[in-house]
């Protein structure tokens, strides 16, 4: 048997390369071409590092001029050209405008980084140690972000008992049967509850890995309510939701709350590149220096082109308009296919342009991404059994690629619902090569 390189020298821990057996070599706004030719559309966008699309011209045009100009790459924590404007961007079109009063540090690169110095700030300032988490939710794979992870694939790699953390239902669980914040607030006050006053509590808006559930406006700021009248730290993890993957920049604007706690990471750098941050409330700044670091706190060309994706699209409502308009057109398309396959879809979830199908069986599901890959189009799928198919295109894409994307999901939908056949004919459209693409 002959080995790729990939698999001789490539760790066992790869995942996202046996879903998609292809090796990438260029890739322009929602479309990625592979080494031999082919064309996919891009339904994954980085599993959400990529919201503005592959290179973007209005980020790519200051991140080559800063490069040949023999700028900062990496700098630590020291104060550079890069960093004051992203700063100053950072507070003149997205905290002032939204009256918010936050901080910015610059932690490692990865979101799991900006979770585990938003946990440690929280014990810190309360002088707490539980963080309340929700069922389902995704912080990362260190350990203290493993601990609020509910995934129990990724919990079981640990090696070690998992702690400090303590679950509850998140909005809309067990199909709504309980109310989850009401039980949530009884145990709170219950002196005999068992539950330890928390530190904080840790959430995302829209749970990405987690399937696609949405908390209510409602519930939310009833949670804020709640976290407030206990003193209780309310940290939103925007990592995937924010950047506005879900309409807005901030996943929490429209319920009308104002976290203490912020961390974004993935699209933040609005290139691919990483960068992470943990906005935090002025008066909880504790820090004292150096207590959370990392070398590479100070990724430049990270900062050049997160200012610039900031100035380009949330300079004012056009990108956050045209989200509600792709929305409402993938929400019609995701009906149509409820209506049309009903017993093997359940429903649609998410919101913004974060949407997904939750399917009754998680293998068909698995079939249908499979499928969708060989017929040109990259998807991937979430939830505890991954059994909801993910539309997670880049929030930029064209309204041509979103229809030639959901026409050939649509196709691999009536395949595996259908029609049954392992082997299908792809869509006509999709016979592109690279040289007639660019």
């Amino acid at each position: 048997m002959v080995y790729s390189i990939f698999e001789s020298l490539e760790s066992e821990s790869r995942s996202y390369s046996r879903a998609y057996p292809a090796t990438f070599s260029k890739a322009i706004g929602s479309e990625i071409w592979s080494t031999d030719g082919k064309r996919y559309i891009d339904f994954l966008a980085g599993c959400g590092s990529l919201n503005y699309g592959h290179n973007p011209p209005a980020l790519k045009a200051p991140l080559i001029e800063y490069i040949t100009n023999d700028s900062i790459a990496q700098g630590l924590d020291m104060q550079t050209a890069s960093k004051e404007r992203l700063l100053q961007v950072m507070s003149d079109l997205l905290l002032r405008p939204r009256g918010l009063d936050y901080v910015v540090q610059f932690t490692g690169p990865t979101g799991a980084n900006a979770v585990e110095s938003a946990m440690k700030l929280a014990r810190k300032v309360t002088g707490r140690t539980n963080i309340v988490c929700f069922t389902n939710g995704y912080h990362g794979v260190s350990l203290g972000a493993l601990a609020a992870t509910g995934n129990q694939y990724n919990r079981s790699a640990a090696g070690l008992p998992l702690t400090g953390t303590t679950f509850m239902p998140y909005d809309g669980y067990m199909n709504g049967a309980i109310n989850s914040l009401e039980y949530f607030s009884h145990v709170l006050n219950d002196k005999s509850s068992g539950l330890e006053m928390p530190a904080a509590v840790l959430l995302e808006t829209v749970q990405g890995e987690g399937g696609l559930n949405a908390a209510s406006n409602a519930w939310l700021r009833k949670l804020e309510y709640i976290c407030k009248a206990h003193e209780i730290l309310l940290i939103v993890d925007d990592i995937q939701a924010g950047c506005g993957r879900t309409g807005t920049f901030f996943s929490f604007e429209p319920a009308k709350i104002q976290p203490d706690i912020v961390t974004l990471s993935k699209s933040f750098s609005g290139f691919g590149l990483p960068l992470s941050a943990v906005l935090i409330k002025r008066s909880l700044d504790q820090w004292r220096p150096a207590e959370h670091n990392g070398t590479f706190r100070g990724n430049n060309h990270a900062f050049v082109t997160a200012a610039a994706a900031i100035e380009t699209y949330w300079k004012n409502s056009e990108l956050s308009n045209n989200i509600a308009i792709q929305s409402t057109r993938i929400d019609d398309w995701l009906t149509r296919q409820i209506i049309k396959h009903q017993g093997d879809i359940v429903k649609s979830k998410g919101r913004g342009m974060m949407r997904g199908l939750l399917c009754a069986d998680p293998d068909k599901a698995a079939r249908v991404t499979k499928l969708a890959f060989e017929q040109g189009l990259i998807i991937e799928r979430s939830g505890p059994q991954d059994e909801v198919i993910k539309l997670f295109m880049p929030i930029t894409t064209s309204d041509e690629l979103i229809d030639e994307g959901l026409e050939i999901l649509e196709h691999c939908l009536n395949l595996v619902f259908h029609k049954d056949i392992a082997s299908p004919t792809p869509p006509v459209r999709q016979e592109v090569v690279l040289q007639q693409a660019i």
